[in-house]
C-alpha cells in the first residue's frame, strides 16, 4: 500500500536535503507510471543489467519508493486543495470582517468621544494594515468593548456585536491560518512531495542510465530505458528552421 511504502521511506525521504532536491519536469502521475513500467521492463534483463555493475537493489526497491511517491502526491495535493477552498472563503468572508472592523471602530470613536484615554486606545487599535492586523482589531475591539460597555450602549452596541466581533476575529484567524499554512510551514507537503520524487529519480535514473549503456545498439530493449513523455514532447516541438544565407538572422 501506499501509505504503507510512505511511511518505511519517510525517514530516508526527508534526509534528502534541499540542495539536493530535484523538481518534476513532468506530471508526477506520469513519471510514477513510467517508473512502473520500467520495473516490469528490466525483468528479463536482470543478469545483462548486473553484469554492466547494476546492483539489483536499485530495481527491488523500486515498487517502495513508487508507492512512497504516489501517497506523498496525493498529500500534497490534499493539502493544496484545501488550501485553496481556505482561500476561495476568505475572499468571500474578508470584505465583511474589515466593514465590521471599521463599522466597530466608527461607533466606538463617537461612543467614547469625551474619554481622551479612551479615545488614545481606539488610536491604537486603528493603527496598522493586513490581514493579521485586521482580525487582533476586531479581537482588541471586543476586549476593549467589554472593559467599557456603558458608553456603547447608549449608542446601541451590545454584547452581541462585540461577540460578534470576537468571534468573527477567531473565525478569520483559524481561516487565514489555512490559507497561509503552507507557506508558513516551509511547504511541508510540497517539500516532501519533491523529495519523494528526487527519491525515485535517483533509482529509474540509476537504471536507465544502465540499460541505455547496455543495450545502446538494441532498439527493441533501447526504447524501454528512456521516457517516453519526454520523446513525445520532443517530436511535438517545432525544430527551428536552418539557418542559410538566404534567411535573415
Amino acid at each position: 500500500m501506499s501509505s504503507t511504502d510512505y511511511a518505511a521511506k519517510l525517514a530516508a525521504i526527508e534526509a534528502i536535503s534541499t540542495d539536493s532536491i530535484k523538481k518534476p519536469n513532468l506530471p508526477i502521475k506520469i513519471y510514477i507510471q513510467e517508473a512502473e513500467n520500467l520495473y516490469q521492463w528490466v525483468q528479463p534483463d536482470q543478469q545483462a543489467l548486473q553484469s554492466a555493475g547494476l546492483d539489483w537493489a536499485w530495481v527491488q526497491g523500486l515498487p517502495q519508493r513508487i508507492g512512497a511517491l504516489r501517497e506523498a502526491e496525493s498529500r500534497w495535493f490534499k493539502e493544496r486543495f484545501g488550501r485553496e477552498e481556505a482561500q476561495v472563503r476568505w475572499d468571500q468572508e474578508a470584505p465583511a470582517a474589515y466593514a465590521l472592523r471599521d463599522q466597530m471602530l466608527r461607533t466606538m470613536r463617537y461612543a467614547y468621544r469625551r474619554d481622551e484615554v479612551l479615545l488614545k486606545r481606539v488610536a491604537q487599535i486603528a493603527e496598522g494594515t493586513g490581514h493579521a492586523d485586521m482580525i487582533q482589531d476586531l479581537n482588541d475591539i471586543a476586549i476593549l468593548g467589554r472593559a467599557h460597555p456603558e458608553p456603547l450602549q447608549v449608542v446601541g452596541v451590545g454584547p452581541e456585536q462585540l461577540e460578534q466581533a470576537a468571534t468573527t476575529a477567531e473565525g478569520m484567524a483559524e481561516l487565514l491560518a489555512q490559507v497561509n499554512g503552507e507557506r508558513a510551514g516551509g511547504n511541508s507537503a510540497r517539500v516532501i512531495r519533491d523529495q519523494a520524487y528526487t527519491h525515485l529519480k535517483e533509482a529509474v535514473d540509476e537504471i536507465r542510465a544502465c540499460g541505455q549503456f547496455v543495450f545502446w545498439d538494441a532498439e527493441g530493449r533501447l526504447e524501454g530505458y528512456h521516457s517516453q513523455y519526454r520523446r513525445s514532447q520532443r517530436r511535438s516541438t517545432p525544430s527551428p528552421e536552418p539557418m542559410n544565407e538566404a534567411t535573415p538572422a
